[in-house]
């Protein structure tokens, strides 16, 4: 396929660490692709690559079949022949230009005057980036990073400079822009709320590789290993055993320091030893054991501890095995619950996924 960006590529950071990435983008099917890990797994380090800011050691970068590098052909287009537009984490604007003048710097005068108007700049023009709010600077870099009509917008971390409440009010305005600028977009960040509101698309990196792709959603409910389970934030990974299989669902046993309990899922395939993993947000918690419901666990537990979390309370749960659940503030008080009751934790089988052993090799 034609409309991809293509990054085969190795790059040694010091001798205990390589960024080795094997990475397809379908660029037709992703607006905003993100990129996602946790701090140190090498996403920058891939995003300059693609830029042409750092040099691969060996492999190739493509960009819809052309190729931005190939070692084996000596080839490594510097950045301002890959028309790749990028936005730094501290936005890297010109302090002593107005906001008209940094965006102008690569564009034609129409070009920036449209792109003034399309971010709501216009009556920012003749100020001074010092003069400009965190989300303003964001958007007149946005606009400065667009003004050179780039094939491929980089994005590294646009947010982390922007306070917890700006940032969260950003989010989908960034969204938003990335969409109506009608350029493929490749956001770096750490964030799961970030991922989740920005992308379309996400490949999760850990440790140098990339170990997982597919649209957002996908990934976060279906992780496709252990590693990728902890960094996209999957609260409960269980180790367990398939007992049985039948009718399309699987029993599983979930072993626990003390004892364990039995679970069910959906069987879809695996064998031997597994790794149960269920999202906090997907387990519920009810009084009593025997109200009517079509999920299918329903497990005697024990609170352990009730956290709030702003909106939010984690309840941390003892059914045999550790179990975290996360639910509403007022759901929490209208259960009343309280360290050392006895509750029911209630999972559908659908909410079950398993990762294999095997994926972590």
């Amino acid at each position: 396929m034609a409309d991809q960006l293509i990054c085969r590529c190795r790059k040694r950071l010091s001798k205990a660490f390589e960024v080795a990435a094997d990475l397809c983008v379908p660029l037709d099917q992703s607006p905003v692709t993100v990129l996602f890990g946790p701090s140190g797994s090498g996403k920058t380090t891939l995003l300059r690559m693609i830029a042409g800011l750092q040099r691969p050691d060996a492999g190739c970068i493509v960009f819809r079949e052309r190729p931005w590098f190939d070692a084996a052909r000596g080839i490594h287009l510097p950045p301002q022949q890959r028309g790749a537009g990028i936005l730094f984490q501290d936005y890297a604007l010109f302090p002593h230009l107005t906001v008209a003048e940094n965006v102008a710097y690569a564009a034609s005068p129409e070009t920036a005057h449209r792109l003034l108007g399309t971010f709501g700049l216009a009556k920012l023009a003749g100020n001074k980036p010092r003069a400009l709010s965190g989300g303003e600077q964001q958007r007149v870099a946005l606009a400065r990073a667009l003004a050179a009509e780039p094939a491929l917008l980089l994005l590294d971390e646009p947010l982390s400079a922007l306070d917890a409440p700006t940032r969260s009010r950003t989010r989908h305005e960034l969204r938003r822009m990335l969409l109506a600028s009608g350029v493929p977009s490749i956001v770096v960040t750490h964030d799961r709320m970030e991922a989740v509101a920005l992308g379309d698309w996400m490949a999760v990196m850990v440790d140098g590789r990339i170990r997982q792709t597919g649209p957002v959603q996908d990934v976060f409910r279906r992780p496709a290993d252990l590693q990728v389970a902890e960094s996209v934030g999957v609260e409960n990974v269980l180790p367990a055993e398939i007992e049985s299989r039948a009718a399309g669902l699987l029993v599983l046993r979930v072993n626990g320091p003390v004892g364990g309990a039995r679970i069910q899922c959906v069987d879809s395939g695996e064998t031997g030893p597994v790794f149960a993993c269920i999202r906090a947000e997907d387990v519920a918690i009810a009084r009593q054991m025997d109200q009517v419901s079509s999920a299918r666990n329903r497990l005697a537990a024990r609170v352990c501890s009730v956290i709030p979390e702003g909106a939010l309370a984690r309840v941390e749960l003892d059914c045999g095995f550790p179990l975290v659940a996360l639910v509403t503030a007022q759901s929490a008080a209208e259960l009343a619950l309280r360290e050392g009751e006895q509750v029911s934790a209630v999972v559908k089988a659908t909410s079950v996924h398993l990762a294999a052993h095997t994926s972590l090799q």
